[in-house]
């Protein structure tokens, strides 16, 4: 527990550059104080207890805003930024150096039995207010963009943004490091609405040439 904490603590350093002291980190931290109370829950929860994880698990909610069930499984170095809002389903599962901001949802689509919630690889980012419904997968060195609904699974080294999400960019090359740059995001939608203005503008002309009797050539002229 106790060399998990240290990590945890370096990892806080590493990805936020606000923190400027360990008292700090330890005292004003929601997102250290609740993975250390699901670490506990989680514990107990294996030990096929019910009443007194899940009671940890709202002492936790009330505590940092964070909303863990204690059967959700977490890896090393997973940093939650904030935090408030940040919800993660019983049968979730979150890999290592992984970065949720918050408003995060890791929940499930409805009242199935078994595995209902997102399994989420390692190195991924999740930006603010993001949800990641159901059984999906998101692959390692994903990014899914702030505010995105991802319903489908994500395969690695992409790049996840809209409602329903959708995959804007691929790269086949393994990232070497955690990109927490999730404001940096293409927009289709705009891309979209661009194609449109550039086929609009085409209309136009062609509709004026057709006013003034004059040929299509003359629009390279």
């Amino acid at each position: 527990m106790l060399s998990r904490l240290k990590r945890d603590i370096k990892v806080i350093f590493d990805r936020d550059p606000a923190a400027k002291s360990i008292l700090e980190v330890v005292l004003c931290y929601p997102g250290l104080h609740a993975l250390v109370l699901h670490r506990i829950a989680h514990f107990l929860y294996q030990r096929k207890m019910v009443i007194l994880p899940r009671l940890l698990s709202q002492v936790n909610r009330f505590l940092t805003g964070i909303e863990i069930h204690p059967g959700a499984k977490i890896g090393d170095g997973v940093f939650i930024d904030h935090g408030m809002g940040v919800v993660i389903g019983e049968t979730a599962e979150i890999g290592h150096n992984v970065t949720l901001y918050q408003g995060t949802t890791l929940g499930g689509t409805g009242k199935e039995k078994g595995k209902r919630h997102p399994t989420i690889g390692s190195n991924v980012v999740v930006g603010a207010g993001a949800k990641v419904l159901g059984p999906v997968e998101v692959g390692d060195n994903a990014k899914v963009g702030g505010g995105s609904v991802v319903l489908t699974n994500v395969p690695p080294n992409t790049t996840v943004v809209g409602v329903p999400g959708r995959v804007v960019n691929f790269n086949g090359e393994r990232v070497p490091h955690i990109d927490l740059d999730h404001h940096k995001l293409p927009d289709p939608v705009l891309e979209k609405f661009k194609g449109m203005q550039r086929q609009i503008d085409d209309l136009r002309y062609e509709l004026e040439c057709l006013e003034r009797g004059c040929n299509r050539v003359d629009k390279a002229v």
